[in-house]
């Protein structure tokens, strides 16, 4: 089952001087249940923008948004409640504890004093609950942005760029729990542009560039499908085992500890032939494979793959108030 769908969203900008600038343009995606999905592209490439019009914050140009079967744009309302989002900083006050924010937020929507417990909880700021939130760091106050979008115990969380400006530390906080939410059975969309954090949190990725789709799936699938095609030896001596496979006529450098050899994968056999021939034995044999970082360079900056230039403007659209 799909969670989240988007069907053909488009969402064009007029400019106050004339024109438009098309911030999301024909993007298809399916998010399916449980685990954590990441939305991956660079700044500008229409993440904001399509959180903004899946939300029904801003009206899209034409397309379809669905979530948990519903369309956003016409029925939002009726699994509002089964949906808890983040997009942008979250509003707290100051100077109230984290409690008393919750507790706030939770009069309005009749959740119980119990709940909000329960969820600083599992935010990791029970012991911090009570102290104000001006004192918190901002890694402990994105955690209780999270709080208030959990606090309806909801089945989709959307969260836009939850990690955005927290330092390693508050970055892994958000990534762990993250991880755990999504291992709960929940959904979990995350959008992000920090690759690193995308490979070690999520399970499905979306790469998005200029407002398209250019690739989605496994994280690990994605990667395979684009690995560098060969293998990563280690020996011994690595100067010798790189010698001999260049006398057998294997490509190969010496990178990182390790020897890369370019070679088809059904070719393997052959390293461990032509090394123990020499006398070299393994200590490690394995698939060379491409890193996130260097598979979202390359989609991104391909343009035939990018289509039609795009960016995600800062602007006001008079139609919806809201920001690109």
């Amino acid at each position: 089952m799909a969670v989240i769908e988007i069907e053909g969203l488009k969402k064009e900008y007029r400019r106050l001087r004339g024109g438009s600038t098309v911030a999301v343009n024909g993007l298809d995606l399916a998010v399916p249940e449980g685990g954590v999905f990441g939305f991956l592209g660079p700044n500008g490439a229409g993440k904001t923008t399509t959180v903004r019009c899946l939300l029904g914050l801003i009206q899209p140009t034409s397309g379809v948004t669905r979530l948990l079967g519903v369309d956003t744009q016409k029925d939002l309302k009726s699994v509002i409640d089964r949906v808890g989002s983040i997009v942008e900083t979250p509003s707290l006050f100051p100077g109230f504890s984290g409690r008393k924010n919750l507790e706030l937020l939770g009069a309005l929507q009749g959740i119980s004093r119990t709940r909000v417990a329960e969820t600083l909880d599992r935010v990791g700021l029970g012991d911090r609950g009570n102290h104000r939130v001006k004192t918190y760091s901002l890694g402990m106050k994105q955690r209780l942005g999270i709080a208030a979008a959990l606090l309806k115990d909801p089945e989709v969380l959307i969260l836009d760029e939850p990690a955005n400006g927290l330092d390693p530390a508050g970055i892994k906080e958000i990534r762990e729990l993250l991880r755990g939410l999504g291992r709960d059975g929940r959904t979990v969309f995350v959008s992000s542009h920090i690759l690193s954090e995308v490979r070690q949190m999520c399970d499905q990725v979306a790469i998005l560039a200029r407002g398209r789709l250019i690739v989605s799936g496994a994280v690990e699938d994605v990667l395979h499908e684009r690995s560098a095609g060969g293998f990563v030896v280690k020996v011994p001596d690595l100067h010798r085992g790189l010698e001999v496979l260049q006398g057998a006529g294997m490509e190969g450098t010496i990178k990182n500890g390790a020897i890369s050899v370019k070679l088809a994968a059904d070719r393997s056999p052959s390293i461990t032939e032509v090394l123990a021939r020499e006398g070299i034995y393994l200590s490690e044999l394995r698939p060379l494979e491409a890193d996130l970082e260097t598979v979202f360079l390359e989609l991104t900056r391909d343009p035939a793959a990018q289509g039609a230039s795009a960016q995600e403007p800062d602007v006001q659209d008079p139609g919806s108030g809201g920001r690109g």
